[in-house]
């Protein structure tokens, strides 16, 4: 018989202040975290204990007996039926305001306390120690024992996104929030890898881009906002986590950036904007929404560039999207092709109405440089290379006006991921009208229009800032059955 060792920790207990329900919650996360390190680390000095070290993540749960009297209007905060309902918990103290909003609306909207305790669901040893920079779990073998023999791993069970995609098991229990605490462990350190800043950095507002371009003008930017006492942002946060409050201090630039370099124009709330350059194709676009998504951002945005596909359209104009034709193809097994990717009405306003300010024109003016229509994603990055009878006619039936690598997943991954989203692009080529993306013609294209560009997504995510949470998160982001938190 195996001999478990576990942490001594407080039996499960009712709360009705959200504030004391997460100071619980990191009371649990922290005794068991710091366990599994002492435990880990006397391993590694003295080799394996004759007992299994295991602790676990803390919980929320909560009992009711009937259907929430809430405002028809609001898109979360209470469960969707009776019964019980839990979630794990993992870094509480990263998700404190997220935790103590969230919580403070279901005790709200039901009328009960919430339950804190111990789950049964164990925390893998290489989550516990990811935030101890003294501590680094071993490759297999390299430890002079098998590490899951006494601690436990990853679990790919509890690590996948089946609430999220609507295929989890119906159990006793109904989920509480969208993502499981393994499944936030593992972006938490999937995000460090690939932006090279820390998770605690990032932003409610995130922009993507496709282009390095847009860096150096969010740092001009940046470093304007913090010239600027009045302006709430309070520093500027650069690959590598190189932050600075001063707009003049130097932001030295590791030798080798990261597969996604990000940057973080912070407030001290945290409403403040982050850039993720996510560079060229769908399968980028994936992957940094995949983990993006379990930070609970408040909308994120496309502002790349793309090939224009009408006539009528020059090189600079903007393409607003209010649909999109997938052929990115790689998130068809998480998301049916014949989903529908609404437009949402909150964002399609914010940006139309940035970009009237930053361009001055409006009305029927504004039509002059911008459409409104359908951006198709596809993964084939030389897709004019190909026979044209085919694609050309695809996207004529479409009524495509645009066409680029990375929006539609963004757009998809988003509505997946009920995070609101949009896209802006800008036009950068018109291979269809034989205008080519050529050197001298891209150094002239970026040096007049990316500044533009990036002004008008910073100020459509400000205008996004002013609006109260329970608008923006639009209930068509919402299905039948669905979690209570955001």
């Amino acid at each position: 018989m195996t001999i478990i060792k576990t942490p001594d920790t407080p039996a499960a207990e009712d709360f009705s202040d959200p504030e004391a329900a997460v100071a619980r919650l990191e009371l649990l996360y922290n005794q068991a975290t710091d366990f599994l390190c002492e435990g880990f680390s006397t391993a590694m000095q003295e080799g394996a204990p004759s007992a299994r070290i295991r602790a676990y993540y803390p919980e929320i749960r909560i009992k009711t007996s009937s259907y929430a009297q809430v405002d028809s209007r609001l898109s979360f905060g209470h469960v969707s039926e009776p019964g019980i309902h839990a979630t794990t918990v993992t870094r509480p103290d990263l998700f404190r305001a997220y935790l103590t909003q969230q919580i403070a609306l279901l005790i709200k909207n039901h009328d009960q306390p919430v339950t804190i305790g111990a789950s049964d669901t164990p925390i893998p040893v290489h989550f516990a120690v990811a935030n101890n920079p003294d501590l680094v779990v071993p490759h297999q073998g390299a430890a002079g024992f098998t590490l899951r023999d006494v601690f436990d791993v990853p679990d790919l069970t509890t690590t996948n996104d089946d609430i999220v995609n609507g295929v989890h098991d119906h159990t006793e229990v109904g989920p509480l929030a969208l993502f499981t605490a393994q499944r936030v462990d593992y972006s938490l350190a999937r995000l460090a890898h690939y932006t090279a800043t820390d998770a605690g950095h990032f932003q409610n507002h995130v922009l993507f881009t496709n282009y390095q371009f847009y860096v150096s003008e969010f740092e001009n930017y940046a470093r304007e906002q913090l010239a600027d006492p009045h302006s709430g942002y309070t520093s500027f946060v650069s690959t590598g986590n190189v932050e600075i409050t001063d707009a003049d201090a130097p932001l030295e630039q590791p030798m080798k950036l990261p597969q996604m370099p990000t940057y973080h124009l912070k407030r001290a709330d945290g409403s403040g904007i982050t850039l993720v350059n996510i560079g060229v194709g769908p399968s980028n676009a994936k992957t940094a929404t995949d983990h993006i998504a379990v930070l609970r951002p408040h909308a994120w945005l496309m502002v790349g560039h793309c090939a224009g596909l009408r006539n009528t359209q020059a090189l600079g104009d903007f393409v607003l999207a209010h649909a999109y034709l997938r052929e990115d193809k790689v998130l068809d097994d998480d998301l049916p092709v014949w989903v529908p990717i609404p437009p949402l009405a909150e964002i399609q306003v914010a940006l139309e109405r940035a970009v009237a300010e930053v361009t001055e024109l409006e009305g029927y003016e504004l039509k002059r440089i911008m459409r409104t229509g359908t951006v198709a994603s596809v993964d084939n990055r030389n897709w004019e290379l190909r026979d044209q009878s085919g694609p050309v006619q695809r996207l004529s039936q479409s009524r495509a006006i645009a066409l680029d690598m990375e929006s539609a997943t963004i757009a998809a991954n988003g509505y997946r991921f009920r995070v609101p989203y949009g896209t802006l692009l800008c036009v950068s080529d018109k291979p269809l009208h034989g205008e080519l993306k050529l050197p001298g013609m891209a150094s002239s294209f970026y040096t007049t229009q990316v500044s533009r560009h990036l002004a008008i997504g910073i100020k459509a995510m400000e205008h996004l800032r002013g609006m109260p949470l329970e608008r923006l998160h639009s209930r068509k982001l919402r299905s039948f059955d669905e979690t209570a938190f955001l």
